[in-house]
């Protein structure tokens, strides 16, 4: 008889949960490279609850996907359905060290006060051109094209700023038909754009030199430890989920190096 453990690979499929084709699209796009099962917990690849007051219930979600790959140490969805609380898809792909590539962050966000949405090629190093430059020439163009056609997101701290490249694409949608309209002409075909750069990027990308690699993982050690510190989805996930479950979550899949 076979195991009817669930697999990180399974797909997702949330009822009423928004960011679905966008999941989609990814997962699409990343099976022509021989993906297999990132392990995660079962504790976390599939949770429910309830938030709410106890007259007015509001069931929760909380579900994850996550690959790897010859190039990439960890690819992973963070997806959250509490209705018209939250909705939320969190997709990075964390590359092998091996390899000089950024971090591909995608943030898709709806809260009660509307959409927070944000793409980008996030540096290991900043600072280190040999790392940057050759992503930000191809990512520039299609930043640009994109960034047009949606509303300026607002400042970012200036803590966060090592971490963001210059096509950082950050924006504030409303909710309703307007912001609908947006989500689907403008910041899903940019999702694409960003993603099919990041997977040619990763397709010509070399094996490093030792030197080189251990380079690359002091600066992912320092991005997934930012990002670990300072997630902004902890106070949702503790009041959806509990304090433990929560720290063990971010700590253990979504940010595990």
């Amino acid at each position: 008889m076979s195991s009817t453990r669930r697999s990180s690979l399974d797909p997702v499929a949330i009822e009423g949960w928004s960011w679905q084709p966008f999941l989609e699209d990814a997962v699409n796009s990343l099976q022509p490279l021989g993906i297999e099962p990132y392990p995660v917990s079962d504790a976390f690849l599939f949770k429910q609850d309830q938030t709410g007051s106890k007259a007015k219930p509001v069931s929760v979600t909380t579900a994850t996907w996550a690959c790897k790959s010859e190039k990439f140490r960890q690819v992973r969805a963070a997806c959250v359905s509490a209705g018209t609380s939250a909705s939320v898809l969190n997709f990075v792909i964390n590359p092998l060290p091996r390899y000089d590539l950024p971090f591909f962050g995608g943030d898709l966000v709806t809260l009660p006060s509307g959409h927070l949405l944000a793409l980008d090629l996030q540096p290991a190093d900043k600072q280190d051109n040999q790392h940057t430059e050759g992503v930000w020439d191809r990512l520039m163009p299609i930043f640009d094209r994109w960034r047009s056609q949606l509303p300026d997101g607002g400042p970012i701290p200036d803590e966060a700023q090592p971490f963001f490249s210059p096509g950082f694409l950050w924006t504030r949608l409303p909710l309703g038909e307007e912001g609908d309209q947006l989500i689907d002409t403008v910041v899903r075909p940019a999702f694409n754009d960003y993603l099919n750069l990041y997977l040619e990027l990763a397709a010509a990308a070399a094996p490093v030199s030792d030197q080189r690699m251990e380079h690359l993982l002091a600066g992912q050690r320092r991005y997934t430890d930012y990002r670990a510190e300072k997630d902004p989805a902890r106070g949702m996930l503790t009041r959806f989920h509990g304090s433990e479950w929560t720290e063990a979550y971010i700590h253990d899949v979504l940010f595990d190096l």
